[in-house]
């Protein structure tokens, strides 16, 4: 059985079917997805029900379009005029989905890497990020889970305490995992900048580059960030590689990181 990590879908049905007939065709291999399924793309329900069909075979981290889906069908954020999620609000088979989704963990560990959606911050290490996520994952999957979305909102905190409690805890974790992207030496988290890692004003980094990071020790996997692109380091490897904007839909190979890629028709124009 070998592993394979897919960057971010967004919707791109087509795209996705053209990356896995590029995988060499083995019925034990596993599928993992960086997050991102669903929204902005042209089939967002098609692509959510054949990785849900996948069953076994695949699993994948929340993103943060994963998350405002769960949202918007529960009432509690409105839809964004650029979402293309109005097929799955009205399909059949919605709440199947929509509960699928909210099972989904916000972190895997598997073979050597720790794979997640935006980013760590700094201070965690792989056993308390691996632990925050859980708690998180345990509150989706949760009575409260409706009552969590209504406070999952926010920017603050923007930076992680060991004494954080409660829904503000909940939230550092998820903001974390979802959308980091840059961060202070500190690991107080910046929400505003999405450029690549090129534009980080100053005192801003990639949050991968802050001295120190407690989980340097451990290849991170993940998504997200399409302006940083494809970046592949011994420790570090990000596969958000524009596939909705018209750029590449990207797949690693976790045993031997043999790339795998397919040119993307654009579905959304940046900005």
């Amino acid at each position: 059985m070998r592993n394979y990590i897919i960057g971010d879908l967004q919707g791109c049905h087509a795209s996705l079917q053209d990356l896995l007939a590029t995988l060499p065709p083995f019925a034990s291999d596993r599928i993992l997805f960086a997050g991102d399924l669903i929204n902005r793309g042209p089939h967002s329900l098609q692509t959510l029900r054949t990785v849900m069909q996948m069953g076994d075979r695949a699993q994948a981290v929340l993103g943060n379009h994963d998350l405002h889906l769960l949202a918007v069908a529960c009432g509690i954020r409105p839809a964004h005029r650029d979402d293309t999620l109005d097929e799955i609000l009205a399909a059949p088979d919605r709440d199947e989905l929509i509960d699928w989704l909210r099972h989904r963990p916000l972190a895997i560990h598997e073979q050597g890497h720790l794979i997640v959606h935006a980013g760590v911050l700094p201070q965690w290490d792989l056993e308390q990020a691996l632990s925050l996520a859980a708690e998180v994952e345990a509150m989706l999957q949760s009575e409260q889970w409706i009552d969590f979305l209504r406070h999952m909102y926010g920017n603050q905190p923007a930076r992680w305490s060991d004494d954080l409690a409660g829904y503000d805890r909940l939230r550092c974790v998820i903001n974390a995992f979802t959308r980091l992207r840059f961060c202070q030496a500190d690991g107080t988290m910046d929400f505003a900048v999405k450029e690549g890692a090129a534009a980080a004003p100053e005192g801003l980094m990639p949050w991968f580059e802050v001295p120190g990071r407690r989980t340097e020790e451990v290849t991170v996997v993940f998504g997200h960030w399409s302006t940083l692109g494809l970046v592949m380091r011994p420790n570090l490897i990000a596969l958000d590689t524009g596939c909705v904007w018209g750029g590449k839909l990207s797949a690693v190979r976790l045993e031997d990181r043999a790339l795998f890629q397919v040119q993307c028709p654009q579905a959304r124009q940046p900005g």
